[in-house]
This record gives C-alpha cells, structure tokens and sequence, in this order.
C-alpha cells in the first residue's frame, strides 16, 4: 500500500488490515485521538515514539510532544501538523 491508497481509505468506517501504528495514523487523521494513542501507548520503539510525539504535538501539549520525540530519535516538528502525518505515514508503509 502507498500513501494515496492509504490516504483512499480515510472515508472508510474502519481501518484498513494495516499494522498497529498505521491504524493509529489512520485514526489520528479521523480525528479519533483516544483510539491513536492507545496504540501508540501499546508499543515501545523508536516509531511508536514519533507517533506519539505526533499525536501529543496534535493535542497541543508540545513537552510531552518534545519528550517522545527525543524517544524517538526525532526532530521537533515544526511543519505543519498535516505535513509530519504525511511524512511519519509515508515512513510506516515503506517499512512493511
């Protein structure tokens, strides 16, 4: 799957049969937060971490955000929010 298959699959009522984080992209981008981060909270390495940091830096609380990012050996983002979902979702689907 590619990011515009994957990008296809938003208006779906559920997530496509993907890995755990890309579920959690995918509900980031529905705009489900809770259900995004509790896989995010599932898994403990350096992807999960960006996820993380994404979703805490979606939230607003960007310490927290700075924390997982630093977890994830990451830069801050400083793009925009769509942009860093683009980049981490295009990063999950290559390393399938």
């Amino acid at each position: 799957m590619n990011l515009d298959e994957f990008r296809a699959t938003l208006s779906d009522a559920k997530p496509p049969a993907v890995a755990p984080l890309l579920r959690a992209m995918w509900y980031a981008a529905n705009g489900k937060w809770d259900e995004a981060h509790g896989i995010a909270q599932e898994i403990n390495d350096r992807n999960s971490a960006w996820v993380h940091a994404h979703l805490h830096r979606v939230e607003g609380d960007l310490g927290n955000a700075r924390y997982w990012y630093r977890h994830a050996a990451q830069a801050e983002a400083t793009d925009s929010i769509h942009a860093e979902w683009e980049r981490i979702t295009t990063e999950l689907l290559q390393s399938l």
